[in-house]
């Protein structure tokens, strides 16, 4: 008889799983409960909570000329670490080992920020260097934590994993080269009976230059890891019982959703819900790799599983989800109605302050577009505006072009809205009863969600008035 394929499972622990001396405990449980069931095993982890803010900010403040900036940063990332190597590896000369490699990592952070404020910069490059440290070090104590409790590991730096392209600070990677190297490094380890610990957020170019995924790369590395080996599943574990119908905060009765399909997770995760980082969902759906989320402090909960499209078609409306900060800026004028490569132009000027646009509509007069951008970048959108269509607001062939106060992206999300006819109706009838005004309106040809842009100061009502939907 064959034997049967050995089980492989990717975990992630985010900041506040591995943030304290409790909670990297409770990992280390998570991960001798879990090794019973899944012979290979990686767990993917963040840098402690606040540490690569600290990083960053710090960094920032070395550009700016600060040259005394790190000393206080350099001793808190010291006595951090340290104090988790004291209450967590008991044999002396290994808790010695991983203290010496954390003064060497925080060693380094001191001189790039000498550095940076010598040459008064932070170039992107440099910035990755930096912000990538807080992986490594936490990767490091982890390991040798599980090494104490008897769980053979390894650390293993993503730099030698996730091979990317040189777009430091949301660097891109080439999932062939990473397939290659991650296999090639993570197999022998798993053939020795070894649990992987690798950083989470980082990988390197070609030449081995460190880069970082984005802020909350660490989902996106597990996925990545999950694809390339392949694994199983990938469970991405958080502070919460999986995703949630709204956010608790706004909505007192929000429940964790049992399922949901990878494209109602997709929607969430790009309008607004913090479970997932948005470039999660691909590669796990490509490979066909399983993804849970759930509680890092309540592991007996199922949290949420993703589902296939196909398998998931329970529930009308699952979810109401709000990106606040953002600002509508409107072009509109009646000398646009038929003209060529208006939004063309629109958007080529939006991309060259290098602002992301979350939402976008146009009347079908086509005497206006509208589109929300950061309300950071608003004042830098508009100047490029201006400047391209200055000829046309001159002419008056454009009438102005205009920016609102604060507004918010609510999105009510759900694949049984596709079929259901008299969904939007029910949401404008519920948002009118409680005197919430629309301000503009965005659907995908999918269904699976509908975008509103409501006025900040009625976020609350919005989405508590949204989120009874859910349950009628």
């Amino acid at each position: 008889m064959a034997e049967s394929t050995p089980k492989t499972l990717v975990m992630k622990f985010g900041g506040t799983s591995v943030g304290s001396i409790e909670a990297m405990n409770q990992v280390t449980r998570i991960v001798q409960s879990t090794r019973q069931e899944w012979q290979n095993l990686v767990v993917v982890a963040s840098a402690l909570n606040g540490v690569t803010n600290l990083l960053l900010e710090t960094a920032t403040r070395s550009a700016q000329g600060d040259r005394s900036a790190y000393l206080g940063a350099a001793q808190q990332l010291q006595t951090r670490h340290e104090e988790m190597i004291d209450a967590l590896i008991p044999d002396p000369a290994r808790a010695a080992l991983v203290k010496s490699q954390v003064s060497e990592w925080v060693s380094e952070f001191s001189a790039r920020c000498q550095a940076m404020a010598v040459l008064a910069e932070a170039t992107p490059r440099a910035m990755d260097a930096i912000a990538s440290l807080g992986e490594r070090l936490c990767v490091r104590v982890l390991a040798e934590v599980l090494n104490s409790a008897g769980i053979p590991a390894s650390p293993v730096d993503a730099t030698e994993l996730i091979i990317t392209d040189d777009n430091f600070q949301s660097a891109h990677p080439d999932l062939a080269a990473t397939e290659r190297a991650t296999r090639q490094r993570i197999l022998p380890l798993f053939a020795r009976g070894e649990v992987v610990v690798a950083t989470g957020f980082l990988g390197a170019t070609p030449e081995g230059i460190p880069t970082t995924l984005g802020r909350g790369g660490s989902d996106y590395s597990a996925a990545l890891l999950g694809a390339a080996l392949p694994a199983n599943d990938v469970w991405i574990w958080t502070d919460v019982d999986g995703v949630m119908s709204a956010d608790p905060r706004l909505v007192a009765d929000a429940q964790t959703i049992p399922q949901l399909s990878y494209r109602e997770v997709s929607e969430l995760a790009y309008y607004g819900a913090k479970v997932l980082h948005p470039k999660t969902i691909r590669p796990v759906i490509e490979a066909g790799v399983g993804l849970r989320v759930c509680n890092t402090f309540n592991p007996t909960h199922p949290g949420t599983r993703l589902v296939s499209d196909s398998n998931s078609t329970d529930g009308i409306v699952k979810a109401v989800t709000a990106i606040r900060g953002l600002q509508l800026i409107t072009i509109e004028g009646r000398g646009m109605l038929g003209v060529p490569g208006v939004a063309a132009r629109t958007f080529g000027a939006v991309a060259a302050t290098g602002t992301s646009v979350p939402l976008i509509t146009q009347a079908s007069s086509e005497q206006s577009i509208c589109f929300a951008v950061p309300v950071e970048s608003a004042r830098s959108v508009l100047a490029a505006l201006q400047n391209t269509f200055a000829y046309e607001l001159a002419s008056r062939d454009m009438d102005r072009i205009w920016a609102t106060s604060e507004v918010v992206i609510v999105t009510v999300v759900g694949a049984g809205m596709r079929n259901t006819p008299g969904i939007a109706g029910r949401i404008f009838s519920a948002l009118g009863e409680h005197k919430v005004n629309v301000i503009a309106i965005a659907q995908g040809s999918s269904e699976v969600s509908i975008s509103l842009i409501v006025d900040a100061a009625d976020t609350r009502s919005a989405v508590q008035t949204l989120h009874e939907l859910i349950v009628r």
